[in-house]
This record gives C-alpha cells, structure tokens and sequence, in this order.
C-alpha cells in the first residue's frame, strides 16, 4: 500500500533501476504516516560513509506527538539496504553520473520501505517529450470514450 509518492521524479529524471530500502523512523514520524503527514517531492538520496540516506522527506508532526520529544519535521533518515546493494550504487553514482531518487514511501509487512531508483537528469527538451506523450494519452483516451459513447 502506497504512502507518498514522488511524481516529480519521473518526470525530471530517466529511472534506469528501482531498489527497495528500509526506513529507520522514530515513533511519532509512524505516527504522523499513518496520518498522511508526508511529503516526499524534495526528497534525494546521499551517500555518506557508504551509508544512505534520505533528505528533504518532510514528515510534519502531529499535535498528539509525545511531548518529551521534540519532533524535526525535514528530520535526514537513515536507509536500511544490504552492504553489496549499496556498494553497486555507490559505483554506479560516482563513475557514471547517476543519481539516487526516492520514488515512493509504502507499507511492506508492516514495516515503512522505500523504493528509490538510480535516475539520470532530463534535459528540458525530454520532459516536453514526456509532456506531448501524456497528453496524447489522455487526449486519445477521451477519444476512444468518446467514440464508445456515441456508438451507444
């Protein structure tokens, strides 16, 4: 089940592989999920001591949150993925250009994941590309219904 989506991402960038990582979250950032209190546009991955980690995910916090804690809504989360895995990436971002984008926040077994891609920048002509092509989907959609309806 799906949390927040970055449609941003597929837009700015050429998604060449999708990973999936662990999240390491507090109890109200849980919370305030749970509640639909995140966003997750701004949102790159950065590596650092061969670790990841997610910046620019805004989690705001609810007014119920616990009050001993206080609670950083742009909070950098640490993702959780395996050693291999994160080397590959670590490679492929430094020699080839590439760069780690989150795609989406969902529940899996209970538990927050993310799935964050390997993307590379588009040039403003490719996203006109991508502009034309969803717009003549949606044109030649209403078309096809169109057509149906008066068939009727």
């Amino acid at each position: 089940m799906s949390i927040a989506e970055n449609r941003r991402a597929r837009y700015d960038y050429h998604i060449e592989e999708q990973f999936e990582a662990g999240v390491v979250l507090s109890g109200w950032e849980i919370k305030a999920i749970r509640a639909g209190q995140v966003q997750l546009t701004d949102g790159y991955v950065m590596i650092k001591d061969g670790e990841l980690f997610l910046i620019g995910c805004r989690i705001n916090a609810l007014r119920s949150a616990s009050t001993h804690v206080t609670p950083e809504a742009d909070r950098t989360k640490k993702l959780l993925m395996h050693k291999a895995e994160i080397k590959r990436l670590i490679g492929k971002v430094e020699q080839r250009g590439f760069t780690l984008v989150p795609l989406n926040l969902h529940y899996k077994g209970g538990r927050v994941k993310a799935d964050i891609a390997l993307a590379k920048g588009k040039a403003q002509h490719d996203k006109r590309e991508t502009e034309k092509k969803r717009d003549w989907e949606r044109e030649k959609g209403q078309l096809m219904r169109h057509k149906v309806s008066s068939k009727g």
